[in-house]
Formats: structure tokens, C-alpha cells, sequence
């Protein structure tokens, strides 16, 4: 029998032809053009990772510790100190043998905390975020060097990420059953976490369970639908789309990703893990209603550090392809609002969410 996907996710347009398709070419010529102009960008993209391989600076470079079928761990940060000790304490927690790490000019003590890590391998660098197609020139170049042949999860610091079973099946089950499946990818939807009361008023030690604090979440204002050149899901919604978007929904963050990869050098993300090329990697939902395996990456952007480095970002204009449209984004966050309402769901675990549709179990029981 096979298990059904939840309804939200299933996708409005599957596979729709791209717009401004030139009438009287046969689809099939189409998907021929379209196939090739992907190639050619992957191989753009890692071109890029070549060159800007000359901005990283290795700190500790322990790569030669890496075992054959050590699941590696990636991440590009920036002053995140504070919640560095509990990201790999979970990551760990979850079976990441080895972490690639670039630190991003950090000022807040991120580069010794890393360096002190017998199980981190680090690079610095200088370099533009923003140029670097937001870290990810960084990491396809490190994950090419050293994740090919190992399943890789790449995340942001403030991402906490969760799968069914998630505190008795460690990864290592988890990508055994889906290498037994034939899958090389593994989705997540991204969720907004947020706490009860103004974003500054909330007391998170550095190093504590920021969800002890951010309990909250939107359950369901979700859109979805299929890119019809990649064919990766476009997920937006969530307290971010509510609270900062309802104006402009369609400039709401993309909630979407492909965290989990068994990689192979040839691979490249094209923006953040939101897609990935080959386009094959990007299936990892059910195209006519079934149900996929997809796990939940809980997003604590919103601890109190968030008013203050809203300044920052605000500033560096590093965070946006074109920064000055998100100015109010920012300028909202700078005036530490109350994100909860009387419609705000409080987080009560990994079947809570498969519950409600956010993640599935599929075939994975």
C-alpha cells in the first residue's frame, strides 16, 4: 500500500510547461532545451565554487579524520557562538560524524569556538555572503572536495533539524533505508519558531535549547507550488509570510529545502538548499498524491539576538539578492514585535507535526 501525501503538500502546478513556451515546439524538444540549459548552469555553478575556493582560508583542516561513510555535516556562519554549542550538540545528537565549516568574518569568539572542536574541520574568510551566492560557492567547493560519496547535511546555525523517529533512529538509519529506496535527497519543510511575548523580552542562555523559549509556530497558511524548470517545490507561509509579507506575499521567504544529500561532486545548490541540481535531486515529494519521507528543519531566527542583528543585516545588506526591498522586513524586526497571536500552535514534537501534515513518515515506518 502506498501511504498518501498530505494534501498541503501536494503540488498545484506538476510540471507546468515554463511561461512563455514557444508555440508549436513539441514538448518533448522543450524538455530537451531546458535539460541542457540546467547542465550548463550546474557546470556554471561549480566553476564558480572553483574560483572562489581562493577566498577560504583553512584554520583547522582535520578532513584526512574522515571515516568511509561518515555522515559530514556543512555550514556556512557568521557570529553564532551562542548557539553553536547547542547546533552540533544536535547534530551530533542526530549522528554528523564531521562538520565543514566556514566562518564568515565572525567578531564574536564563533572562529575559536569552532577551532576548538576536534570533529570541525574550519575555514575563514573575508569574502562577500551575498557574492558567494549566500555561502553556497564556499560549500559546493568543500563538499566536493571532501563530501563526495557521503550522505552531507547542510544547514544554517539557527536550523534544527528533525525526521520521524528522529530520538531512536539516528541518520545513519535513516539514510540506509532511503539508499535502499533508491533516493539521494531528502526534503524539509523550513518552520518559523517564535516565542509568547516581544522577540527581546525572551531569556535564552548561549548554548541552551532555544525551543525551550520558541514554542511556537503557524500551522497552517502554507502555499505550494512545483517550479516547472527544476521542478523543486515552492513553499511559502508561515509567521514571516503572516506577520512581515501580508502585503507582498510572494516576497515572503521560501520555506522549502534539501538539506539532506548523498553528495557526489558533481552536484551544485542553486539558491541556498532551496533547489539542487541535477534536477532529479529536487523530487522529493509525491508527484500524484502519494506520500514522500520528509522531515522538518525548525527555524529559531526568532531568539532575542534578532532585533539586534536585524541593525546589522540591515546594514550589511548581505541576506537578499536586493536587500533594499526587505527594508521594512527589517525595520519591522528592529521594532521588536509580538509574533504570537490567538491562532500561534505550540510545538509538541515530531508526531504533532506529522499530525498536521507538516512532515511524513511515508514508507518509513
Amino acid at each position: 500500500m502506498t501511504p498518501r501525501l498530505p494534501r498541503w503538500l501536494w503540488p498545484e502546478v506538476p510540471h507546468a510547461e515554463p511561461a512563455g513556451a514557444a508555440r508549436g515546439v513539441p514538448p518533448s524538444v522543450r524538455r530537451l532545451v531546458i535539460a541542457a540549459r540546467l547542465r550548463w548552469r550546474r557546470r556554471l555553478l561549480l566553476l564558480r565554487a572553483l574560483r572562489k575556493r581562493s577566498e577560504l582560508c583553512a584554520i583547522t583542516d582535520r578532513t584526512a579524520a574522515i571515516e568511509p561513510g561518515a555522515i559530514l555535516g556543512a555550514a556556512t556562519v557568521r557570529n553564532e557562538a551562542d548557539r553553536l554549542p547547542f547546533f552540533l550538540s544536535h547534530m551530533r545528537r542526530l549522528g554528523v560524524r564531521h562538520f565543514l565549516i566556514v566562518d564568515n568574518a565572525s567578531t564574536d569568539g564563533t572562529r575559536e569556538l569552532l577551532a576548538a572542536q576536534p570533529d570541525v574541520s574550519l575555514w575563514v574568510t573575508g569574502g562577500s555572503y551575498r557574492r558567494s551566492r549566500f555561502g553556497m560557492d564556499w560549500l559546493t567547493w568543500l563538499l566536493a572536495r571532501h563530501g563526495h560519496g557521503h550522505w552531507c547535511l547542510t544547514l544554517d546555525a539557527d536550523e534544527i533539524f528533525i525526521y520521524p523517529h528522529w530520538e531512536t533512529r539516528d541518520l545513519a538509519a535513516l539514510t540506509d533505508w532511503l539508499d535502499r529506496q533508491g533516493r539521494a535527497s531528502f526534503g524539509a519543510l523550513m518552520l518559523d519558531m517564535y516565542p509568547k511575548g516581544r522577540l527581546g523580552a525572551a531569556q535564552v542562555a548561549p548554548g541552551d535549547d532555544p525551543l525551550r523559549v520558541l514554542e511556537w509556530f503557524d500551522a497552517g497558511n502554507y502555499g505550494v507550488q512545483t517550479q516547472p524548470r527544476m521542478g523543486n517545490l515552492w513553499i511559502q507561509g508561515g509567521v514571516r509570510a503572516r506577520r512581515f509579507f501580508a502585503d507582498e506575499p510572494r516576497k515572503a521567504p521560501t520555506l522549502n529545502k534539501i538539506p539532506l544529500v548523498r553528495w557526489d561532486r558533481r552536484f551544485a545548490y542553486v539558491n541556498s538548499t532551496h533547489g539542487i541540481l541535477p534536477p532529479r535531486l529536487n523530487r522529493v515529494y509525491g508527484e500524484a498524491g502519494e506520500d514522500v519521507t520528509s522531515g522538518v528543519l525548525l527555524h529559531t531566527k526568532f531568539l532575542p539576538g534578532v532585533v539586534a542583528r536585524s541593525h546589522e543585516e540591515k546594514t550589511r545588506r548581505e541576506h537578499f539578492a536586493n536587500s533594499s526591498r526587505y527594508d521594512d522586513y527589517y525595520d519591522a524586526l528592529i521594532a521588536d514585535p509580538e509574533l504570537w497571536c490567538e491562532r500561534s500552535t505550540r510545538y509538541r514534537g515530531w508526531r504533532h507535526l506529522e499530525a498536521m501534515g507538516l512532515m511524513s513518515r511515508g514508507g518509513w515506518a
